[in-house]
């Protein structure tokens, strides 16, 4: 969906991920939210009764449909998936934006954590929620392509681990060299948990 298809709601959340990214939940104003999304202060009221607890739960929901979103896409772009290969396109993602757009914004999740998760228990529950959105269509991914399924989870979570880390690092720098990296030394551990044809995974 565009930005021009959104509905004012939609947009909100989607301006407020947008601004969480960047500044994080404390700096996150909804004054800021309203006027990037163009819509009238007055809606926010209406469409958020739950204030700015609300509006940040649901742009944290909104990035962890996104990311589960963007496995699904980049799956569709390989002939031949292979656990690494997966890995490389998600790093890829955030390579390409930093060198394109500069190193201004993070992940949104993360951000709402680090914020919120010792202060506010619906955001970070939203944010753990999220979190496992994310995961869920990575382990299946990697079940398909031959990992055991007891452990296509745990690799699911130590990818986006190691992914979120690196794009600390890379924004800490200004520099992808984490992110290169992590797709690097990575990429041969994840394809050697795949079962081969003859032979087995160490479980």
């Amino acid at each position: 969906m565009t930005a021009s298809e959104r509905g004012p709601r939609e947009r909100m959340v989607f301006s407020a991920a947008q601004l969480i990214r960047r500044d994080g939940v404390t700096a996150t104003g909804l004054r800021e939210v309203a006027e990037r999304a163009g819509a009238p202060r007055g809606s926010l009221q209406h469409y958020f009764p739950g204030g700015k607890e609300q509006v940040v739960n649901e742009a944290v929901e909104w990035a962890g449909r996104y990311a589960s979103g963007r496995v699904a896409r980049f799956m569709s772009t390989m002939s031949r998936p292979t656990p690494s290969r997966l890995f490389a396109a998600m790093v890829r993602q955030w390579s390409e934006e930093f060198s394109s757009a500069g190193f201004a914004g993070g992940c949104p999740v993360a951000a709402a954590t680090v914020d919120c998760a010792d202060s506010v228990e619906s955001t970070r529950t939203a944010s753990a929620a999220a979190f496992a959105a994310w995961r869920r269509p990575v382990a299946r991914e990697l079940a398909g392509m031959g990992v055991p399924p007891r452990r296509a989870d745990a690799l699911a979570t130590l990818m986006i681990s190691a992914l979120e880390g690196a794009i600390l690092m890379a924004r800490a720098e200004r520099n992808v060299r984490p992110l290169r990296a992590v797709a690097r030394e990575l990429g041969p551990y994840l394809d050697s948990a795949t079962v081969q044809q003859g032979g087995r995974a160490d479980l």
